[in-house]
Formats: structure tokens, C-alpha cells, sequence
């Protein structure tokens, strides 16, 4: 996998999984017992952003380590049984 791609592959990974990691750390105004005035219940009441994104890009690491290594082994398994031909 080339640099270029490793690493938007990543980015792309990281968006997708901050918002799949994002519900587990967002608690309601409803749940906290402190609902301002103007808004609904299900509004979140304090999110820590940097820990979020700290527990965003662990996961983001490890289903790119993943992805990595199934990638690797396909190129290999494509280099080793000649499946792609280069030149004539």
C-alpha cells in the first residue's frame, strides 16, 4: 500500500469512526438532571472532546492495522501466485 493511500485511508477511517465512537461518550441533558431552559432533553449535557478523540484514534488504529495487514497479504498472495503481470 503506498504512503498516499495508507494515509487517506486513514483520515477517512478516523471521520467514520468518530461518529460511530461519539454516542458512547455523549451523555443527555435528561440523563445529567440538567436540562437548560430553551432546550430539548436529549441535547448533550458535557462532552470531553479530547478524550473522544483519543479513544477515536486507538480504534481508528487498530481497524486500520487490520485493514493494513489484509491488504498486505492480498498483495502478496497476488505477487506470489502471479496473478499480476508486469511487462508482456
Amino acid at each position: 500500500m503506498r504512503t498516499s493511500i495508507a494515509v487517506a485511508t486513514f483520515f477517512c477511517l478516523w471521520f467514520i469512526t468518530l461518529f460511530t465512537v461519539l454516542p458512547f461518550f455523549a451523555k443527555t441533558q435528561g440523563e445529567a438532571g440538567d436540562v437548560v431552559p430553551g432546550t430539548p432533553e436529549s441535547a448533550p449535557h458535557r462532552i470531553n472532546p479530547l478524550r473522544v478523540f483519543l479513544v477515536n484514534t486507538v480504534v481508528t488504529c487498530v481497524v486500520f492495522a487490520i485493514i493494513y495487514a489484509v491488504a498486505a497479504k492480498v498483495d502478496l498472495l497476488q505477487i506470489s501466485t502471479g496473478l499480476i503481470h508486469v511487462g508482456n
